[in-house]
């Protein structure tokens, strides 16, 4: 199965649906709360090449965007491949 990361906030409702579209799949994930900022914000911002909305969604170290590009990667099909599904 694929090493999937996900960058949150506290009270974020894309943070919560794309979590729950993960555990609909039995999708394990790293959470990585970045509500208060801090060296993983840092971090998110790097790997998301500038990108500060949350989520920001990893899968093996791909970025894949957000909420809505994950779900979209759903809709398509192509979600449960990058998954290893």
């Amino acid at each position: 199965m694929a090493k999937v990361e996900i960058y949150t906030k506290a009270w974020c409702g894309y943070c919560a649906r794309a979590k729950s579209l993960l555990q609909g799949k039995g999708i394990n994930f790293e959470e990585y709360d970045i509500t208060m900022g801090g060296p993983k914000r840092a971090e998110m911002l790097d790997r998301a090449n500038g990108g500060t909305t949350v989520p920001q969604i990893f899968i093996d170290g791909r970025h894949i965007g957000g909420s809505d590009d994950m779900a979209a990667l759903d809709r398509q099909g192509k979600l449960d491949r990058l998954l290893g599904l």
